[in-house]
């Protein structure tokens, strides 16, 4: 089996570097970080934290040099899905399938432009970059996968992926609808990143000090109304996994606060954004989620177009 990993940043290395280790899999990362690609190719991928190993694979920054590939798993943040799969489309053919395991909603139906066959997927784990070569695997997590129904995924290909993944050490659950889980991230997400990038407090921090707290706790509320006007049952409660994320060793920082540290473009638009699309067409009003996306957005264009 080929599976071609488009994304290799944090999350994306450590799926590439779990996959690595299977005798009967050939994996190739794509992404645009030239010396991330080449201390790979050189050194190998190297894990620490929650896992600490070293795995040897082929990366590029030239999906022309990655072979026809059975799987593809998009990595990729939000905003770069289009241009990642556009230029990685030529890797699957109409026998392949490829999987988004990216935050939020709305990934699935850009890909679906470019293959025949998607898979839609949400995961938990979490890590940073270290340095190039080296990620840190911060927090475990499951991963959840099922058919895109609008291109009828068979169901076969999603246990398939599934089941290498768990073998792994990923541990990967098969769904008919994945919709479930990969709203309880949404929501997690939604309610608790763009808290965590304007108050600059790491996730711990934030969810024990009380007024930032309260509001994870009223952007939950609204957006499982949302959630429930779409007939979208949650698997999980949101705030069991605020909770056990909080307590996890270390003091992780949110992807979108590392974003905005860095001054690079976030995922608010399909976190609280896409939260705000859906209300809208549930007839749902979402305040919370709506002032968030704004100052987000306004955050973003500062550093652009003050």
């Amino acid at each position: 089996m080929k599976i071609c990993v488009v994304g290799c940043g944090a999350i994306g290395s450590l799926f590439a570097a779990f996959l690595a280790r299977l005798e009967d899999v050939e994996v190739y990362a794509y992404d645009l970080d030239r010396l991330h690609v080449a201390a790979i190719n050189e050194k190998g991928l190297r894990l620490s934290g929650e896992a600490d190993f070293t795995a040897r694979l082929s990366a590029t920054t030239d999906p022309a040099q990655i072979p026809r590939c059975d799987f593809g798993l998009v990595v990729t943040k939000s905003m770069h899905t289009r241009d990642a799969i556009r230029a990685a489309q030529g890797i699957f053919d109409e026998g392949s399938a490829v999987c988004s395991v990216q935050n939020g909603a709305g990934n699935e139906e850009i890909l679906a432009e470019y293959v025949h066959h998607v898979i839609l997927g949400t995961t938990f784990p979490a890590g940073h970059l270290v340095e190039p070569g080296h990620v840190c695997f911060d927090i475990r997590g499951d991963t959840w996968i099922g058919p895109f129904q609008p291109t009828g995924t068979p169901f076969e290909k999603v246990e398939r992926l599934a089941g290498s993944l768990t073998r792994a050490g990923l541990n990967t659950l098969a769904m008919q609808d994945a919709r479930s889980a990969q709203w309880t991230k949404l929501v997690f997400n939604a309610s608790t990143n763009p808290v965590g990038a304007l108050t600059q407090l790491h996730h711990g921090a934030a969810t024990f000090f009380e007024p930032t707290g309260q509001l994870f706790e009223q952007l939950i509320d609204e957006c499982l109304a949302v959630a429930e006007a779409l007939g979208i049952e949650l698997d999980e409660d949101p705030r069991q996994l605020i909770q056990k994320a909080a307590q996890a060793a270390g003091k992780h920082k949110a992807s979108m606060l590392q974003d905005v540290l860095a001054r690079r473009p976030t995922e608010v638009d399909f976190l609280n954004g896409a939260i705000v699309r859906y209300g809208e067409e549930a007839g749902v009003p979402t305040p919370l989620n709506r002032a968030l996306w704004a100052i987000i957005k306004g955050l973003e264009h500062s550093w652009t177009d003050p």
